[in-house]
């Protein structure tokens, strides 16, 4: 399928899929693990965390805040991550909504 035609579909499975694709590897939810039980936590940090060298560790970052999911603050030469909370709830209620659909269709198949 092309890109062209995504905005062919609804809004709200366009976000279901682009947070599906930003959580798609398993580092990216060890590192939004890590954030949603530490603050304000730099890239140095989530480094010494998991078993990834720092660009490796940036990389997945910046694919986490093109989604939206987590959240930066600059505080001098500090780069201090955060999980975005009202859009990660936003995001997993839609994914929850999508889930019960697709299982109450089942269920009446």
């Amino acid at each position: 399928m092309a890109n062209h035609k995504k905005a062919e579909f609804a809004a709200t499975d366009q976000d279901i899929s682009m947070v599906a694709r930003a959580l798609s590897h398993p580092a990216r939810i060890a590192i939004m693990r890590i954030l949603a039980q530490h603050k304000h936590f730099t890239c140095g940090e989530i480094v010494e965390i998991l078993p990834l060298a720092q660009p490796t560790v940036s990389h997945h970052l910046k694919e986490l805040l093109d989604a939206r999911l987590i959240t930066v603050a600059i505080d001098g030469k500090k780069s201090l991550y955060d999980v975005n909370w009202p859009t990660w709830n936003r995001y997993t209620a839609e994914f929850e909504n999508m889930l019960s659909a697709i299982n109450n269709a089942e269920q009446q198949a």
